[in-house]
């Protein structure tokens, strides 16, 4: 099913200005929509989801009047001596567009005057319900659209005249927009319909996310959304159930069980293979290189009958070639670049860059999501034909070693015999490759779709206490891995239990999580004998004696109290306790009880005490960043020692004379610390308690036109003092990014650091909010988060043009 073009729209003029001297309002959306809510209570939130989809609708219609503007010409030439293209060609290129402006027409007709005279009493339901209730035009237009694409193509490629047509169609600007016309190609044109029945299925999640249960729209909008969802999922049917077997020319079926990424050492360099492991036999492949369009293939670098698969024991392992280890901070650094390019892309997203421009940044990303796959890996997992070649791979993971090791020895118990394959057996089985892996994308989080959990952030503490289940007394430890970037690390491990069938170890870890998933505990049997030492890392091999893997359900693991579990694995019992802790946890906000300083003080107060329009703490703070710490490797990451930050905040406080001597002599990480304390005591968050509801419901919308429309509405219902601070600081955390390259500080780090400081609500809202919403310490750092990282990304936002009340937007097609 097509994706979500999350391009922004514009943002029609909001009916503000109606209140009281033409001072802004701010939506109050419902704190939950049971029956007998007031339905004014979310009404604001309701027209700004229908006025941004409505400013959509209006380009959608101007693209479909601009794919079918050359339609009338054509025809007319077709029963011509000299036609462009054939009745059939037409009919097929545009095939039910025709029917689909006319439904959308009508239906923007009839929405328009909706919102532009909003009232508490308007319903716009049963337009919704009528235009779910015409989806089966979109059925006829997906079924036909490859074959349009297909046909406009071919036309191009015969017809110069029509080429010409194909690549430049002029699609109207909006009504108040500067922009008259936008050229677009007829084949980004045919696709927005596609695009589009996904967008009025995410409005209608919007709007009856702030419809009351009683209002009278509210049955008709489910029934809309439930025929959208239906006609959503019977497009998508349509995918064949992937093959798992393959037969061999000799009429026998061969099962694939495993395959997967790994890194193998050859000739002394890492190279990335992916592994298929068949009933019978481990191929190893790569991917070879073709050229555009076509069918993608693998080229076998060698194969081994599992009849003829050992595993070596350490001392039977030849020494491996030397291979370079990476060092850490390089990892870290393309772990950087991985988050930065991820930033980027959602950054050209929201700005509608071409889809060039998104490819490029992808393609960037990709390069080293591939360059920290590879370079990773350090324990090694060797192999050995027993008719003479050995063959080396490095893993991230012992688990995913053990995995390996175990899915072949569990298919060697069967009775198999080694064989060789002709080439044309092994063309049919390397070819049969493509089709049969379960693996597809090499195991990065950027190749996961936008809607998947983006994992934990933050620290988890482990105990892990004790295990039972061996069958003899042993010399026994456990390791704990978490997965990063894709990969699994290990992260800690537990001292060695001698001697005993029941360790008890009662040891506590806390293991910082970056997006993290999942929880891996391995329990091993400690080796002393040093004649087992493995030649490939100088490591003596231990033995596991039992694996196993808990999915971080923040749920379960983000409360205060400790939650204990049991894991099983191959009959042992491993007891293990653990609580999770957010960024956020740390952030208390305290009023002051004095009103002479600045730390806990109103920023109101304090900017009308200073006659300032930023506070002077902060504006002085940013001055000294910027003079010597933007190109310092993690500013506002690295935490400053807390006595100086402590001595900052008393000089601020006391308005000492000396404060500008004191900064130039202070560690610029004790300043961005400084900063950041003076965001975090203020009683109310910078953006408000009033506005944080607002603010978390504005960023989950759905659709882009919406969510730029409430997001923009919401900055100009901040009050001036705070708007204007707020405008100045994300300038400089603009500025600070900038440097990335050098200070390792991209967008979204610095979105990671300051969104809870700049809107976590004060202790008496986010107890009352606690209530509304059981999964708050993940789900509301992380709105958190992206709340600032959507005003990061956004082009520069000026106070003059945010407080005239209408905001027009670029709109590029």
């Amino acid at each position: 099913m097509p994706y979500i073009d999350e391009s922004p729209t514009m943002s029609p003029q909001l009916s503000a200005r109606s209140q009281g001297g033409g001072d802004s309002i701010s939506p109050t959306p419902p704190e939950g929509l049971a029956p007998g809510v007031e339905a004014g209570k979310g009404l604001e939130m309701r027209k700004l989801v229908l006025s941004g989809f409505l400013a959509s609708e209006e380009i959608y219609i101007n693209q479909l009047e601009a794919l079918l503007l050359p339609m009338k010409p054509l025809k007319a030439t077709a029963t011509t001596s000299q036609p462009v293209l054939t009745i059939q060609q037409i009919e097929t290129i545009f095939y039910k567009i025709q029917d689909i402006y006319e439904i959308h027409k009508e239906f923007y007709d009839n929405l328009c005057p909706k919102v532009q005279q909003w009232d508490s009493q308007v319903t716009m339901g049963h337009l919704f319900q009528k235009l779910a209730s015409q989806l089966g035009v979109y059925k006829a237009f997906v079924d036909n659209y490859k074959v349009a694409l297909e046909t406009a193509e071919k036309c191009s490629q015969s017809n110069n005249q029509f080429q010409k047509i194909s690549e430049e169609l002029k699609v109207k600007g909006p009504k108040d927009s500067k922009d008259s016309h936008t050229s677009v190609t007829m084949e980004a044109l045919l696709y927005k319909p596609i695009d589009r029945v996904t967008r009025s299925t995410l409005v209608l999640h919007d709007l009856l996310k702030h419809t009351p249960v009683d209002h009278p729209d509210y049955p008709l909008l489910q029934d809309a959304l439930r025929i959208s969802q239906n006609f959503l999922s019977s497009i998508n049917e349509d995918i064949d159930p992937r093959r798992t077997a393959v037969t061999t020319p000799k009429g026998e079926t061969r099962q694939l069980v495993k395959d997967g990424f790994l890194v193998e050492v050859s000739e002394g360099s890492r190279k990335l293979r992916h592994v298929f492991l068949f009933t019978d036999v481990l191929l190893c492949a790569k991917l070879k290189k073709t050229s555009v369009g076509k069918h993608q293939q693998y080229d076998c670098k060698w194969y081994i009958p599992l009849a003829d698969l050992v595993f070596p024991s350490p001392e039977e392992s030849e020494a491996s070639p030397h291979v370079h280890p990476f060092p850490d901070h390089e990892l870290e650094d393309m772990k950087m670049k991985i988050s930065a390019l991820k930033s980027e892309i959602q950054k050209e997203k929201a700005n509608k860059a071409q889809s060039r421009a998104i490819e490029r940044l992808k393609k960037k990303m990709f390069e080293n999501e591939f360059l920290l796959l590879l370079n990773s890996p350090t324990i090694p997992f060797r192999i050995h034909n027993r008719n003479g070649k050995s063959y080396l791979f490095l893993l991230s993971s012992d688990y995913e070693r053990s995995e390996w090791r175990e899915a072949i020895q569990k298919l060697q118990k069967k009775d198999l015999q080694a064989f060789v394959l002709s080439s044309v057996e092994l063309q049919v089985l390397t070819g049969s490759c493509f089709k049969l892996r379960t693996v597809h994308n090499i195991p990065v989080t950027s190749n996961k779709d936008d809607d998947e959990s983006p994992g934990l952030y933050g620290f988890l503490h482990v105990i892990v206490h004790s295990a039972k289940g061996f069958k003899q007394s042993a010399n026994l430890y456990c390791t704990l891995e978490v997965d990063s970037f894709g990969y699994f690390v290990s992260k800690a491990k537990t001292r060695v239990f001698r001697d005993t069938t029941e360790p008890k170890w009662d040891e506590e870890f806390e293991i910082e999580l970056e997006g993290s998933q999942s929880l891996r505990i391995l329990c091993y049997e400690k080796c002393y004998d040093k004649t087992k030492v493995n030649k490939d890392n100088n490591e003596i091999v231990d033995k596991i004696m039992g694996k196993g893997q808990i999915q971080l359900d923040p749920q379960t693991v983000e409360t205060k109290n400790w939650h204990t579990d049991v894991i099983e694995m191959n009959g042992i019992k491993v007891e293990f306790s653990m609580k999770f802790t957010s960024r956020d946890m740390s952030l208390k906000r305290t009023p002051s009880k004095k009103q002479t300083g600045v730390f806990g003080v109103k920023i109101s107060v304090v900017t009308k005490r200073e006659r300032s329009k930023v506070p002077y703490i902060v504006r002085q703070c940013v001055e000294e960043v910027e003079k010597r710490g933007i190109e310092e490797v993690g500013i506002y990451r690295i935490s400053g020692v807390a006595t100086d930050i402590q001595a900052l905040k008393a000089v601020f406080d006391a308005n000492n004379k000396d404060i500008l001597l004191m900064l130039s002599d202070m560690d610029i990480n004790a300043i961005a610390g400084t900063l950041k304390l003076y965001f975090r005591e203020l009683p109310e968050p910078l953006l408000t308690d009033r506005l944080y509801p607002a603010f978390m419901e504005g960023i989950a919308l759905s659709d882009p036109a919406a969510k730029e429309n409430c997001m923009m509405h919401l900055l100009r219902s901040l009050p001036d003092p705070n708007l204007i601070t707020f405008l100045f600081l994300l300038e400089h955390l603009k500025r600070v990014a900038e440097k990335e390259p050098v200070n390792k500080m991209s967008l979204h780090n610095l979105a990671t650091v300051f969104g809870p400081t700049l809107l976590r609500p004060s202790e008496v809202e986010s107890k009352a909010h606690l209530t509304s919403a059981a999964d708050i310490w993940s789900h509301d750092v992380m709105a958190q988060v992206q709340v600032l990282l959507y005003y990061l990304q956004h082009p520069p936002i000026s106070f003059a043009e945010l407080k005239r009340n209408t905001l027009y937007f670029s709109t590029d097609v």
